[in-house]
């Protein structure tokens, strides 16, 4: 390892959480205004993610007062006091442009559902697909007992 990677791995930050794009995150960074320094969070959507390593980027878009802004953050930049997650967006595509063209409701993103769930939904989607007929006959077999194995002759 030459040099000027050692230097770019001890500026690498680990605290950051996994990103992605369709990600509505929450980014405090520091802002310095004359002598004084504060912090301004900026929410919005991962609009996209370039560069890989110190050089990682993310573009974070939200609508103020009925106009869209986008702002570009340094992931790894010492300016960046945290990056929150709130919510993961389900989406098929690396960069969404197509969310500068939408407003209001039509800007949402569905959300992305974890694994384990996903797992759990693809198990039970055998009930689901039946029709309200065969729901309803399901119903009156396990209130009656049938579905637990027992016949209605052995009730007594």
């Amino acid at each position: 390892m030459n040099v000027l990677d050692e230097i770019v791995a001890d500026q690498l930050r680990t605290d950051l959480p996994e990103l992605a794009a369709g990600d509505t995150v929450r980014v405090s960074a520091k802002v310095i205004e004359g002598t004084r320094e504060r912090i301004q969070v900026f929410e919005g959507i991962v609009m996209r993610l370039r560069g890989g390593g110190i050089t990682r980027s993310i573009t974070v878009r939200r609508i103020a007062s009925g106009v869209g802004v986008e702002r570009t953050f340094k992931v790894n930049s010492p300016r960046i006091e945290r990056i929150e997650v709130m919510r993961h967006g389900q989406v098929r595509r690396a960069q969404l442009y197509f969310l500068r063209n939408r407003v209001g409701k039509a800007a949402t993103l569905r959300e992305r559902r974890p694994k384990a769930q996903a797992a759990g939904a693809a198990a039970g989607s055998k009930t689901k697909a039946r029709g309200s007929k065969a729901k309803a006959t399901a119903a009156k077999a396990e209130a009656s007992g049938e579905a637990s194995g027992q016949t209605p002759d052995s009730k007594a």
